[in-house]
């Protein structure tokens, strides 16, 4: 059984940080390019960042770089989002996601397996 559980969301106010992890199993981790994406209430669920197998290729949004930072931890089997300077637009549901596939990864269907989300308020 595949399982991607995310942890780190809470309330926050404008300008904090916030870490979330995502640790994932019954799949060959380190064989999966991972994924974060969030969606605020009402709005599509969004790309926000994306890592290759082994952590040399990152991707953001244009909404969170510099801000946001994705790692990976393959013996930990664990992806994680490093968000600094939080915006009240930052606000949403965080979801991890793990893809079989080394590109198009801000695209939702590239990715075989979700996570349930963690959710990420910031106060302005």
């Amino acid at each position: 059984q595949v399982q991607l559980i995310e942890s780190g969301g809470g309330l926050v106010q404008a300008g904090a940080s916030l870490r979330l992890s995502c640790v994932v199993s019954g799949i060959t981790f380190r064989a999966f390019a991972m994924g974060w994406f969030r969606q605020a209430p009402g709005k599509e669920r969004d790309f926000v960042a994306a890592i290759n197998w082994n952590g040399g290729t990152t991707f953001y949004s244009d909404s969170v770089k510099g801000r946001f930072t994705i790692s990976r931890d393959n013996d930990k089997n664990t992806v994680y989002l490093q968000m600094n300077s939080l915006k009240f637009e930052d606000t949403a549901d965080y979801y991890c996601a793990a893809s079989p596939q080394d590109w198009g990864l801000d695209v939702r269907e590239k990715y075989a397996y979700w996570g349930q989300g963690t959710q990420v308020t910031v106060s302005s």
